[in-house]
């Protein structure tokens, strides 16, 4: 007998709308899979976020964007202003990108305080936040750093990857960011989970969350062997990760 149900499963997954060629109407496609099968969050760009929010509206699906995305390189001053825009237009999640730039510098100062200014506006409404390492271009020592400064500014979760670095989410980083993280952080892997098998795995390292966008794939396959219906008549908008 399985130990999990399909609430279980569904409530890990944040339905990656990211990729930018995407046009309205396959945004729009994304969002009505991700409410067909009640995932946990739907990580759109930020320009269609007010209308995500608007479409997910009486649902237990959370509205989220990026910030600082892909690779980090905001002014900590322009992070705080999409954060606050973010927001107001109803965003629930925030994932954040960190200066990998200054991480790899060892800015640990700069870093802290530019994670301390998305997370400040995102807790200050209500809100929760996801800080983005992208592990493939760090060190441990500076993923344990990073790991460390989250637990402290007491973000959310630690998030592996953007899925525009060279590598995404391994079982080795996510081990490892469960170890040296708070037991208030969760740990969300992005890149690489795009089957019923690889979502199990990495639920059994402690992850609560996983970005995808072969959601209909994973979901349907848990389905089936969950004996439950399939899910029927949903596009297969591909958005990332």
């Amino acid at each position: 007998m399985d130990d999990y149900n399909y609430q279980d499963l569904s409530k890990m997954i944040d339905h990656s709308l990211l990729t930018p060629t995407l046009t309205t109407k396959e945004l729009d496609a994304g969002l009505q899979l991700a409410i067909a099968y009640d995932v946990a969050s739907v990580c759109i760009l930020p320009y269609y976020l007010k209308e995500c929010a608007t479409a997910l509206r009486g649902s237990t699906i959370k509205a989220s964007t990026t910030i600082g995305f892909p690779h980090g390189g905001h002014t900590t001053a322009i992070k705080r202003a999409e954060a606050e825009q973010a927001l107001q237009d109803g965003c629930e999640e925030f994932d954040m990108v960190v200066n990998i730039s200054q991480v790899l510098s060892g800015a640990w100062d700069y870093v802290q305080q530019d994670i301390a200014a998305v997370i400040d506006v995102a807790h200050g409404g209500g809100q929760k936040v996801k800080v983005i390492f992208e592990n493939c271009y760090l060190t441990d020592d500076q993923k344990i750093q990073l790991c460390r400064i989250c637990t402290e500014l007491k973000a959310d979760w630690v998030k592996t990857s953007t899925g525009y670095g060279t590598g995404g989410a391994t079982h080795a980083d996510l081990k490892l960011m469960r170890e040296h993280s708070g037991s208030h952080v969760q740990v969300k892997a992005a890149g690489g989970v795009r089957d019923l098998e690889s979502l199990l795995a990495v639920r059994a390292l402690g992850v609560s969350r996983c970005g995808a966008s072969r959601t209909s794939q994973m979901l349907g396959e848990a389905r089936e062997k969950l004996g439950l219906p399939p899910i029927a008549n949903t596009a297969t908008t591909s958005g990332g990760y």
